[in-house]
């Protein structure tokens, strides 16, 4: 239609027109026609360049394209493996933390396990010892060795749960520090795994795809604000720091083992001199305590003898006092003589003489039995004396051998 309306005004610019009456010569005639082939023949030249020109054009542009765009998938997959590579190695490290965790949380369980038996078994086993061996009675309430090993038992019990204490403090710490590592490290490989997915989905994309757009916005769409320094840097931080904390947790637990080790062989040591304390002083009071024993039988023994002696005197006074009876009688029986029979003879002085002697030895007898009585009254008191001492020994090794050395069997220092 458009065609035919132009045609239709060129018909009535035609008709409106008048004819022109100017009539050219052949020569003008045939040079405008060499003049119009030589127009055309130049025309099709530049047409010609222009196409060959253009198709160069296009041939580069597309050369040029796939370049960049080869060039552009290259850097892609270097990106994407060296975001796999550092991927690998924070997942590496990753592994190692955990495996520091887990470590560190068994030598935790030992550290609590080590407090738990010094707190409610080895310093309670001690001050039961200790308020036990109080109970001892008289001269053995002394302050002994034995008493002396088990204060500086107790001390060094006391002393050691400081020190496993503080470790375990420093040991919550480490793996707090480790589980902040881990959680750093998890946000950084979330990060890397969305780059990494970006960037593959970024290599799948064909630029005859169907899901492709233009933008046509304002805003740089390079909106990158982090270096490839500052991502190295970064990425070497983490590692860095990783690998630092790992270093300090084996540090820590090595520490744990060397104190463990060390605290184990004093408590050990400081046992056994206590126990070696303990029976020394146990053989002592045994030895003590047969002693007395066999000084009470003596004992015993010379109680019965000074009360046979004592018998035996008491025989012998009332004999004694029998013949001076007999003489009393025998001198008021002649004093019944009459009239010049009453004489003083030989008969009277040898019956005087007879009742002196008899009262001298009567005396004597009365004062060796006095002092059979004496040491009859001393040696009951050394007998009284002698038992309770023995009962003080037996008590003593009551305490000492059966609760306090019952107790110290379940003493057991070990590595934990």
């Amino acid at each position: 239609m458009a065609i035919r309306r132009q045609i239709k005004n060129f018909d009535d610019i035609i008709a409106i027109v008048p004819p022109s009456s100017q009539k050219f010569m052949i020569n003008d005639w045939h040079l405008n026609n060499q003049a119009r082939f030589r127009n055309y023949k130049t025309h099709c030249q530049l047409v010609e360049s222009v196409i060959a020109e253009s198709e160069r054009i296009c041939d580069l542009a597309l050369e040029s394209t796939k370049i960049n765009k080869f060039t552009t998938d290259r850097e892609l997959k270097t990106k994407v493996t060296d975001v796999k590579f550092m991927k690998d190695e924070l997942l590496r490290h990753r592994q190692n933390v955990i495996l520091e965790i887990n470590a560190m949380t068994t030598y935790k369980s030992r550290l609590i396990d080590a407090i738990t038996s010094l707190q409610r078994n080895a310093a309670e086993i001690c001050q039961k010892c200790l308020i036990a061996r109080e109970h001892r009675l008289g001269i053995d309430l002394t302050v002994d060795d034995v008493e002396k090993d088990l204060r500086k038992e107790y001390e060094i019990i006391n002393r050691s749960d400081s020190v496993f204490t503080r470790t375990l403090e420093h040991t919550n710490e480490q793996i707090r520090i480790l589980k902040s590592l881990i959680y750093q490290i998890d946000s950084d490989l979330d990060s890397k795994d969305q780059s990494i997915e970006l960037d593959e989905q970024n290599l799948k994309l064909k630029e005859t795809g169907l899901n492709l757009s233009i933008y046509h916005g304002r805003a740089p769409l390079d909106a990158s604000c982090i270096t490839l320094q500052e991502w190295g840097l970064h990425n070497d931080e983490i590692v860095m720091t990783t690998m630092k904390e790992l270093n300090s947790t084996k540090v820590l637990r090595y520490y744990i083992d060397d104190i463990m080790k060390e605290i184990v062989g004093d408590l050990n040591e400081q046992k056994k001199k206590t126990d070696e304390s303990f029976n020394k002083r146990i053989n002592e009071i045994k030895e003590i305590k047969s002693a007395l024993e066999m000084q009470h039988c003596e004992v015993i023994k010379r109680v019965n003898a000074i009360n046979e002696t004592i018998t035996k005197i008491d025989k012998n006074i009332r004999e004694k006092e029998g013949f001076l009876a007999l003489a009393h009688t025998r001198l008021g029986n002649r004093c019944q003589r009459p009239n010049m029979e009453l004489t003083s003879d030989q008969v009277e002085r040898q019956l005087t003489l007879e009742v002196s002697n008899i009262r001298v030895i009567i005396g004597k007898l009365q004062q060796t039995l006095c002092e059979a009585h004496a040491t009859l009254r001393y040696l009951l008191k050394i007998q009284i004396q002698l038992e309770e001492d023995i009962n003080i020994k037996t008590n003593t090794l009551k305490i000492d051998e059966v609760e306090c050395m019952t107790l110290r069997q379940s003493l057991n220092f070990h590595a934990y």
